[in-house]
């Protein structure tokens, strides 16, 4: 996790402002470096959490090539680097270590904006060119990784969080209406795009950006699109299998101790599985961290969601694949403290408990690794849950997850709802969603049902559990 921040503006010089609280507003993101870059129309801020390449991987980085300068800040972790590296020196380029980061400048420097259909990856990333007074950012297909923004007197600002917007002196924290009601009636979630605060904005997944005198202008570099699926059983388990292990195997790049999260599901089991036979094979033994509650088994209760607690599968699997587990025990003195700081550190109030319990565990396996995978977001690819399988909640228009709009409404005054309809407000972001899903003309009504759930499910309830992963981790 890094975090990267800046400012451009074309139309006068920024080298008078003192913009040390941005640039150190999100400095827990990146505690090993931190670098920065400014010239008469540009600051550009990072600060680095090593994983790759300390010594060659600094930012912001700057590549001089064919007379032109190019500036990159970048948070994130490229998965095909190598191939990338390979087909950029066919092309005449050479490298001065093995960052992910120095692959990136040179496919910009290469293929301009057309470098985003070659990057498998997690990205949010800006690109400044001195000569052309051209910024260029992006964010990945999925929104791993995050990226604000807000236009200011003719300036565009940038951050990996929102206080890091919040801390330039041209903006202020303020709320409206929109603000009160993205809270209130689709928090935890948020609209895609959708920044909260007055005036602040958010670059949607698979967008990417220019922002240059003529202002700024964005675009849609990919969406979700259905195929028709050929394949047999055996094949499509086969193939399943290899994208699976190939996406986990190729995050096991690092300079830095790697362990995983062993919920005892089958998702962090699944996970675990791959690294496990990795390490093995290089001579290496994983850790795994798992995570239970004080009294959890006296007070839990069976649901839809989790009909038994996870620690009666961590055990078996521990065993089964012979590695060392970290059980850390989390009492409620604990969680309770930590909800204040899950909210500072996600800027907007969020999912409660599931952001404390997160952000305690990470600091207590922190200490052991400096990164972790985990199942997070399985669910929602491999409709894992409840609502992708009941028939009746799968058919009912709305979001699956928030039907209690009406109740939550009744905490507003009436001055905040006038004119608004609640059920109406929540329902036109349901629509604007279903109807922007592609579907095959072969399809059955079912099929279409599941391509419409899974994009609920890909743009809304996953964007807020990777709120979670990208700040607490």
């Amino acid at each position: 996790m890094c975090s990267i921040a800046g400012m451009i503006d074309t139309g006068r010089d920024v080298r008078a402002l003192d913009l040390s609280e941005m640039r150190d507003a999100m400095r827990s993101r990146g505690p090993d470096q931190c670098g920065q870059y400014r010239d008469a129309s540009a600051a550009l801020f990072h600060h680095r959490l090593c994983v790759i390449d300390p010594q060659n991987g600094r930012q912001p980085m700057l590549l001089h090539r064919d007379g032109t300068q190019a500036v990159l800040v970048y948070n994130g972790e490229l998965y095909n680097t190598p191939e990338l590296r390979s087909a950029l020196r066919a092309l005449g380029h050479s490298f001065t270590g093995h960052s992910d980061t120095e692959v990136l400048l040179h496919a910009y420097a290469e293929w301009g904006e057309g470098c985003l259909e070659r990057l498998n990856g997690i990205f949010a990333f800006a690109v400044w060119e001195p000569e052309k007074k051209r910024l260029f950012c992006a964010r990945d297909r999925m929104g791993v990784k995050p990226f604000f923004f807000a236009e200011r007197k003719g300036a565009f600002l940038f951050a990996s969080e929102l206080k890091g917007l919040l801390a330039h002196p041209w903006v202020e924290a303020e709320a409206d209406r929109d603000s009160v009601l993205e809270l209130l009636l689709t928090g935890p979630g948020r609209t895609p795009g959708c920044g909260v605060f007055r005036g602040l904005r958010e670059l949607p997944p698979a967008y990417c950006g220019v922002f240059d005198e003529n202002g700024l202008r964005l675009r849609r570099y990919w969406k979700l699109t259905p195929r028709e699926h050929t394949e047999s059983e055996a094949d499509t388990v086969a193939h399943v299998r290899q994208l699976v292990s190939d996406a986990i195997e190729r995050q096991l790049v690092s300079d830095v101790p790697i362990g995983t999260f062993l919920s005892g599901g089958l998702d962090s089991g699944v996970i675990s599985s791959v690294v496990n036979r990795y390490m093995r094979e290089r001579g290496q033994r994983l850790v795994t961290f798992s995570v239970d509650y004080t009294d959890n088994r006296k007070y839990f209760t069976a649901g839809k969601f989790q009909p038994n607690t996870d620690t009666d599968f961590i055990p078996g699997l521990r065993d089964w694949l012979d590695c060392e587990n970290v059980l850390v025990t989390l009492d409620m003195e604990e969680l309770a403290d930590a909800l204040f700081e899950a909210v500072e550190a996600r800027d907007l109030p969020g999912m409660a408990d599931v952001d404390s319990s997160m952000l305690a565990f990470c600091k207590r396996i922190r200490k052991h690794v400096t990164v972790a995978l985990s199942g997070e977001c399985a669910d929602e690819i491999f409709g894992g849950y409840p609502w992708f399988r009941d028939e009746t909640i799968r058919a009912a228009e709305g979001f699956p997850w928030a039907q209690s709009t009406m109740y939550r409404a009744a905490f507003l005054r009436p001055e905040w709802l006038a004119g608004v309809d609640p059920r109406e407000y929540v329902m036109e972001r349901y629509r604007r969603t279903v109807e922007d899903t592609e579907s095959l003309p072969a399809d059955s009504p079912a099929d279409r049902r599941t391509r419409e759930m899974t994009r609920l499910n890909t743009d809304w309830f996953m964007q807020t559990l990777l709120d979670d992963k990208v700040i607490y981790s």
